[in-house]
């Protein structure tokens, strides 16, 4: 059971987000069927059973209130990674979190604040590179200056990672490498 978790759509039909994926377990999704928050909308061929009741676990449920996305994601480690899509802003390798650091365009020895417009994605060894000092002293230019993304950017980002576990039912609705019918 513990592997049937629920994809959590918004209202509109379109998942919370994508990056962490929306999902409930199915303990969470089965409580908020029952206090009438969600709707049904794909079920797995698997049951919960109570004494007075069976009823097939969902896999996809949907909000029935709109939850506005936010306006200004929070700057995290994360969120800048995602950004800048897990990339190292100056030799442009693509490298695992855990291979990832911050690095400050103006270092916070010089004043550089850790902002969403002073803060790139960089490699370990590009970071110890550059240093303590700017971009122009050591002739690493990053590949996008930094800004601060929008939600809906980030979301569209975390489209580009599908996670490990995708069931059938959810393709629908994430755009994951779906085939689609022909018109």
């Amino acid at each position: 059971m513990k592997d049937s978790p629920a994809l959590v759509l918004n209202a509109d039909y379109r998942p919370l987000s994508y990056f962490p994926l929306s999902v409930w377990s199915w303990q969470e999704a089965v409580k908020a069927v029952f206090m009438d928050r969600v709707a049904i909308v794909s079920e797995y061929d698997r049951f919960v059973h109570s004494p007075s009741m069976k009823m097939k676990l969902p896999s996809v449920i949907a909000l029935k209130q709109y939850i506005p996305p936010k306006r200004r994601p929070a700057f995290t480690r994360f969120n800048v990674f995602l950004r800048d899509r897990f990339s190292c802003q100056y030799c442009a390798q693509v490298f695992p979190t855990q291979e990832l650091t911050f690095d400050h365009i103006i270092p916070r020895c010089r004043g550089g604040r850790a902002t969403w417009d002073n803060v790139v994605t960089a490699c370990t060894t590009c970071n110890l590179r550059k240093g303590s000092r700017l971009p122009h002293e050591v002739g690493m230019m990053p590949l996008h200056w930094p800004a601060r993304p929008s939600s809906e950017l980030l979301q569209e980002h975390g489209r580009c990672y599908p996670p490990n576990y995708l069931h059938q039912s959810w393709r629908d609705f994430l755009y994951w490498d779906s085939e689609l019918d022909p018109v």
